[in-house]
């Protein structure tokens, strides 16, 4: 066999072994997400940074809860698995569903997420830009704050996901 076309066989059979490795979506993951629990010193600067927002407005200071964060928790653990920015999880689950399933029964519930920011700072910042998620850190009717983060495959991204909700 002609030595080009040995090459081009090798190469077509490492092409093949390459694309038979991908998921279905069609992206090589570059490693794992990595999951923190949310610690109470992460969900206290999370209702800080809220309420200094909120203050500024007016507004009623809102609490951390630790059932809100366990759910922000999963939730950004779960984009950054999947490597996708979203309020619906793998599962088709709503921000409602994931603090029900954490032992929170809201009667008003809210969510924020974010990808690329590292720090909480960066992430509210980002928030306060837009309409939408500064609706939701002003919404009058939340008194409680979760929040979480986890850092995608890729090493470098950080998913963030807030819970602002009220009991009923």
């Amino acid at each position: 066999m002609p030595q080009s076309l040995r090459r081009s066989r090798t190469a077509a059979i490492g092409l093949a072994a390459l694309l038979a490795a991908l998921p279905a979506g069609g992206v090589l993951a570059q490693g794992r997400a990595t999951c923190p629990a949310t610690t109470a010193a992460d969900n206290q600067a999370a209702a800080a940074a809220t309420n200094a927002q909120r203050r500024a407005r007016g507004l009623a200071a809102v609490a951390p809860d630790p059932r809100l964060a366990k759910a922000a928790a999963a939730h950004a653990c779960d984009m950054a698995r999947r490597g996708v920015l979203s309020h619906t999880g793998s599962n088709g689950s709503a921000p409602m569903q994931r603090a029900k399933a954490a032992g929170y029964a809201p009667r008003v519930i809210a969510e924020n997420v974010a990808a690329g920011p590292a720090r909480l700072d960066q992430a509210m910042a980002m928030w306060m830009r837009s309409p939408p998620h500064l609706a939701n850190i002003a919404n009058a009717q939340v008194r409680h704050v979760g929040i979480g983060r986890a850092v995608g495959a890729d090493g470098r991204t950080t998913y963030w996901t807030a819970v602002y909700a009220a009991p009923r």
